[in-house]
């Protein structure tokens, strides 16, 4: 298979999609202000393409921040998409759609992978997904995008999760998470007072939030929205960690862009050597696959923000370019199989 990105700084599409020939399925990465006409425009252009779309940056080598990026795949893939709607009351009211597209391309756990592009509840949209997925140990990887809206083939959709099954004819796929974060020794914080609705913790320990976490790192209170760039909550799962990146204060508790229950554990992450994460990310994935036709990721809006900080972003890009045509897209929540995560890179890799 083959994967083709195309972008305009400007917002022009037809720029972004020149040399493009033949996509059997495209993936829109647009701006709010000419999502709507980008979708319109799209479809005009490929009436018989398959494509879902989002709001959202995109980056190959270099980042688009404001235009429009294009992600296509050609020969020698099967391509279904949909989506499921109602996601914030019912998305499993919507569930055949996924069964029959699974079984209308004949999808396997080594050849197949669904990428997903979220409105929000992801949790929920997640584990309904992975319902039927899980059952055939099928990978998903995915991401939330900006505004509440995503595309399918030229409509737009609130309150919805559009998907598309890619399944590759000439050889594997395989999925990765890389997480930058450790547990900080010592801390081992009771949440309470929580609004799952709002993604809301009110206390920690018995005690006001916000003030916990300032007092446990020392900071001001207009610094807590930057600090979690290096210190986010974290709760374990097993092993592994789950990130939970803090959205803003609110009151004398904290919003958190994933959702926290009453009596959740939770801990403190420290930033670890980004850089040596990466290396060893890039690393673990060319020993899997000594022969690579595409990468597609999604890189947390907060990682881009400490890249960019550092003035690394540009770099990192530079490093994944050596596994060969790597695109994506910058988004507000990572999915995972069926984890919704913070903070985190998540990719499907192509044979």
């Amino acid at each position: 298979m083959k994967q083709f990105y195309g972008m305009s700084q400007k917002g022009i599409l037809r720029d972004a999609v020149k040399g493009l020939v033949n996509p059997q399925l495209i993936i829109l990465m647009s701006n709010s202000k000419q999502f709507k006409a980008h979708v319109e425009e799209l479809q005009k252009l490929y009436p018989k393409v398959p494509s879902i779309g989002c709001i959202g940056m995109s980056y190959d080598t270099m980042v688009v921040e404001e235009g429009v990026g294009i992600t296509a795949f050609s020969e020698g893939v099967d391509v279904a998409v949909n989506l499921l709607e109602e996601v914030s009351l019912m998305p499993v009211k919507y569930i055949k759609r996924l069964e029959d597209d699974v079984a209308q391309i004949k999808a396997s756990s080594d050849n197949t992978v669904c990428i997903d592009l979220c409105a929000g509840n992801d949790a929920c949209v997640l584990t309904t997904m992975y319902s039927v997925l899980g059952k055939r140990n099928i990978s998903l990887v995915g991401g939330t995008g900006d505004g509440g809206q995503v595309s399918v083939n030229g409509k737009i959709y609130e309150d919805a999760v559009a998907y598309a099954l890619v399944k590759n004819r000439a050889g594997k796929v395989k999925v990765y998470k890389e997480n930058m974060y450790r547990p900080l020794a010592g801390y081992r914080l009771i949440a309470s007072k929580t609004d799952k609705s709002k993604y809301y913790i009110g206390e920690l320990n018995g005690r006001p939030a916000k003030q916990v976490y300032q007092e446990i790192l020392h900071i001001n209170e207009e610094d807590i929205t930057t600090q979690t760039f290096k210190n986010p909550f974290g709760k374990m799962n097993g092993k592994d960690v789950c990130i939970i990146s803090i959205k803003e204060v609110q009151g004398s508790g904290l919003a958190c862009f994933r959702q926290v229950n009453d009596s959740d554990v939770l801990t403190l992450l420290e930033l670890k050597d980004y850089k040596q994460i990466v290396a060893e990310t890039i690393e673990a994935i060319r020993r899997d696959f000594p022969r690579i036709s595409a990468v597609f990721s999604i890189n947390c809006l907060f990682r881009y923000l400490l890249f960019s900080q550092n003035n690394n972003m540009s770099e990192y890009l530079r490093e994944m370019s050596v596994l060969g045509c790597h695109s994506g897209l910058i988004g507000y929540g990572e999915h995972y199989n069926n984890q919704f995560v913070n903070q985190s890179m998540t990719c499907v890799v192509f044979e």
